[in-house]
């Protein structure tokens, strides 16, 4: 029988929305605006529900992680595009202000948005929770039945932003019809194109030349770097009125360097993932320097919010810490053959998330 019937109330399920909520924006922009606590239901509904949306339909088409990303910026476009209108508004977070605007598109801020939310939104939480619940990351975790529900809860989310916090922070602002039907158009073709085209792709089997990772400490440092860099080139510093470096790169210059800092650290990070002794607590400090770099940007907006960033890093490096304990005791239970954690990519292959089995109705 399958394990998802046995099981009502899922652990992994619940973690991923709570840590995608937790990664999102209870350890970025709550550093700095307290006021994103109350907002924790919406916040619940929205990122945890249309995580789980995504990452149960790449997972139950055989997808991996090149899908998830894609998934990732369609679920950026349907909160930031059609929930929050932020693309388009030319008042909404001051983002025409201090970033770069035509065509009626706020470019800068939809660039900067789609770094936050597929890595912070979707990789990371995915990547944890898979390391915290192993024997799942290539199973579904939710009925047909419980994910249509889900489904319909991800959608009330969107709403919740178009008429809650949308309606408050830009009273009076429709997205022209024009833009929301090229919204529509771009995550349909996402979708398709992640769950469809990349899962269908052939293996292309082969030998790899020996390639090693660097030492944990180095790739956390890396992660932590870049992604400061990627943050700072593109927001205002705590998310308020001042951009690092100030006049020194025009606004499409920044566009650009983000861009240049964004696909290299992608890269680096598959070309370290194939390599033989990539492990547990490599994917750790990974994940590490880049939530400490992420909530770290927010507390120069305040002394409030440096005290607040202080406690989340030190929680964050506490939390992750047990997590690394806890993979080494389990990497120990069988002596003499290791265990490494499946991170549920075929390294040989495509990319894809080993699973062939279907979500019970």
């Amino acid at each position: 029988m399958n394990t998802i019937k046995k099981r009502r109330w899922n652990r992994a399920a619940w973690t991923l929305a709570l840590l995608t909520t937790l990664c999102a924006e209870l350890t970025f922009t709550a550093v700095a605006v307290p006021f994103t606590w109350l907002l924790l239901p919406l916040l619940l509904v929205m990122y945890g529900a249309g995580v789980l949306v995504l990452r149960e339909a790449v997972v139950r088409v055989g997808g991996g992680w090149p899908s998830l990303v894609l998934m990732g910026v369609a679920y950026q476009i349907a909160e930031d595009g059609l929930g929050l209108q932020a693309l388009t508004s030319p008042r909404m977070y001051g983002a025409a202000d201090w970033g770069f605007r035509a065509l009626g598109v706020n470019w800068t801020y939809w660039e900067s948005q789609i770094g936050v939310h597929v890595v912070l939104s979707v990789l990371v939480p995915i990547a944890v929770t898979n390391l915290l619940f192993p024997a799942q990351q290539t199973r579904p975790y939710l009925s047909n039945r419980a994910l249509a529900g889900v489904g319909a809860l991800a959608v009330v989310g969107v709403l919740g932003l178009r008429y809650l916090i949308s309606a408050t922070e830009d009273p009076g602002y429709r997205t022209p019809w024009g833009f929301t039907m090229v919204f529509i158009a771009l995550i349909m073709v996402l979708a398709l194109v992640a769950l469809l085209v990349l899962p269908r792709r052939r293996a292309t089997r082969g030998s790899r030349a020996a390639r090693s990772a660097p030492r944990p400490g180095v790739v956390g440092f890396v992660s932590m770097y870049l992604t400061m860099a990627f943050l700072t080139t593109l927001l205002p510093l705590g998310l308020g009125s001042t951009l690092l470096l100030g006049d020194l790169m025009s606004p499409v210059q920044r566009l650009v360097i983000a861009v240049m800092t964004a696909v290299p650290f992608g890269l680096l990070v598959l070309g370290w993932q194939a390599a033989t002794n990539w492990d547990g607590r490599h994917r750790i400090w990974l994940l590490g320097g880049i939530l400490v770099s992420h909530t770290a940007f927010m507390m120069p907006a305040s002394v409030t919010a440096a005290l607040a960033g202080s406690l989340l890093i030190a929680a964050q490096i506490y939390l992750l810490a047990r997590l690394a304990r806890h993979l080494r005791r389990s990497d120990h239970r069988r002596p003499g053959e290791a265990a490494p954690v499946d991170d549920g990519v075929d390294r040989h292959g495509s990319g894809r998330f080993r699973h062939s089995g279907r979500g019970s109705g």
